[in-house]
């Protein structure tokens, strides 16, 4: 079988969900979030956001489809074990 080579990138339009800390952006290649805490123990905040230069990167790339059905596949993951 052929060695198939992905751009680094490849897998990561989206952040890693499990492992993060508070107060602070955390970064895919497109997507990111923020989860802020006020006091130290209550939730004040949750931002996500976007880079649509790293999109239109993404949408541009040969390999789009399948980059996409594993960034999903990963989100599916982390969300099933986040409650465990």
């Amino acid at each position: 079988m052929d060695d198939i080579q992905h751009k680094d990138c490849y897998g990561t339009m989206f952040p890693d969900v499990l492992h993060f800390t508070s107060n602070r952006p955390i970064r895919g290649k497109v997507f990111s979030y923020e989860l802020d805490l006020a006091g130290g123990i209550t939730r004040s905040d949750r931002i996500t956001s976007a880079d649509i230069e790293q999109w239109d990167d993404c949408l541009q790339g040969p390999e789009f489809e399948h980059c996409y059905k594993l960034c999903m596949a990963k989100v599916a993951l982390q969300a099933a074990i986040a409650t465990e």
